[in-house]
């Protein structure tokens, strides 16, 4: 049964895509940059919804109200492909850092492309470090927070991962608070996995940090032992 609610997840997941994305290539290019995420992003809120009805993955949050008002740099974990829709509208507008070749993908990558990500490229880390540092500058002199992934890639719940400074060094550069985020959407939506698992998704926002001040090594940590806290009780 579970298998079967799965394929049908991914048969309207596929079916909405295409006709979305395309109507974004073709007509997104003509509004302003915030515009385009309020319309754009209405496909990840609707697989997000979709997955709930369908696979009976559904979500909870706690914490909104300790998002600042001004633009922050976003450290959360990364297990699953369900943080990536959910954050970016959640905290729209939202600049996600992502490596360059999802913009390659056709149909999403090149909606994607008309979000303004900042795409790296992993192979060369100096590059990759002074990119996110220069396209960041320019998103949150604008308005708009930036969403950074410290682990880097996927992991499995409940692995111990290396995190990297890249996000504390670009909170600041720029002086912007950094918002950390907690959340177990690998238990239910696991990465490279076919089959969904019903459940609940906890979302925890932590209290803002300041970055004043502060070095990114130690920035970075404070966040990885803050998320390692969180994690804890929501680890089965």
């Amino acid at each position: 049964m579970l298998i079967f609610r799965s394929l049908l997840f991914y048969l309207v997941y596929s079916l909405s895509l295409v006709p979305h994305a395309s109507l974004c290539v073709l007509f997104g290019w003509m509004l302003p940059l915030k515009a385009r995420y309020q319309w754009f992003l209405q496909w990840n809120r609707f697989v997000v919804w979709w997955v709930g009805v369908c696979c009976g993955v559904k979500y909870v949050v706690h914490g909104r109200e300790k998002v600042p008002n001004e633009p922050f740099v976003l450290l959360s974990n990364h297990q699953s492909p369900w943080e990536t829709l959910f954050l970016y509208y959640e905290f729209r507008p939202l600049c996600a850092v992502l490596k360059r070749e999802l913009l390659r993908i056709p149909f999403f990558g090149w909606a994607l492309w008309l979000l303004d990500p900042i795409a790296i490229d992993r192979s060369k880390r100096r590059g990759a470090r002074d990119s996110l540092l220069a396209q960041g500058r320019k998103q949150i002199s604008h308005g708009i927070s930036i969403l950074v992934f410290p682990e880097g890639t996927r992991g499995q719940p409940g692995q111990d991962r290396k995190f990297f400074t890249g996000g504390a060094e670009l909170a600041i550069a720029t002086g912007a608070k950094v918002v950390p985020v907690a959340h177990n959407a690998g238990l239910y939506w696991p990465s490279r996995k076919l089959v969904k698992t019903p459940g609940t998704i906890t979302v925890i926002i932590g209290d803002p940090i300041d970055s004043t001040g502060r070095e990114a090594r130690e920035l970075t940590e404070q966040v990885k032992v803050w998320t390692t806290h969180a994690l804890e009780p929501l680890s089965s």
